[in-house]
């Protein structure tokens, strides 16, 4: 089972809220009779976790089972979000990191990603301090859709622990792991 979070704005209209359709149909539609409110839905969902038979996944990086993804380079690493994780959140419309030059812990929150329907927060693999932020994420959100192992990476980190490294997934546990 996964669960997939979705934040929704009830419509002006008078449908009483019903009629949005969720990324992927991965959620049924809901009804609300409140207009003009937002709220999350955590919602259990029991299908497979993609369809999509165009995700890549190189074979140098190392992944999460939050769908981030980390590539070395010397002393430093880039983290991003996996074209599977993209594919499943839709269009990003935003990207939100105010972590610059903080020492984040492993799996702690560093960020957040929204998309047209969703927020998804973004975590990061290893323990470290976040560098840069990708600057061209202010302007270009949507690189994450489009390149998100290239010009599409959210920060650059300096790890405080490289062995962390040894505890993500390689190219074929991650591929496996989400059933492609």
């Amino acid at each position: 089972m996964h669960c997939v979070a979705q934040v929704v704005r009830a419509p002006d209209c008078g449908s009483g809220g019903r009629g949005f359709e969720p990324h992927r149909g991965a959620l049924k539609k809901a009804s609300f009779k409140k207009r003009g409110f937002f709220i999350c839905l955590l919602t259990p969902y029991f299908g497979p976790l993609s369809k999509s038979l165009n995700m890549t996944f190189p074979e140098n990086l190392k992944y999460t089972s939050e769908h981030e993804w980390i590539r070395m380079e010397g002393n430093e690493a880039f983290v991003g979000v996996t074209d599977f994780a993209q594919g499943e959140l839709g269009d990003i419309v935003y990207v939100d990191i105010n972590t610059s030059g903080q020492a984040i812990a492993k799996d702690a929150v560093f960020g957040s990603v929204e998309a047209v329907k969703t927020v998804s927060d973004l975590f990061l693999p290893v323990a470290g301090t976040i560098l840069e932020v990708n600057p061209a994420l202010a302007d270009a959100p949507e690189l994450v859709n489009s390149d998100p192992y290239g010009a599409g990476w959210m920060v650059r980190i300096s790890l405080s622990d490289p062995a962390e490294l040894e505890g993500l997934m390689d190219y074929n546990t991650y591929k496996a792991s989400v059933g492609a």
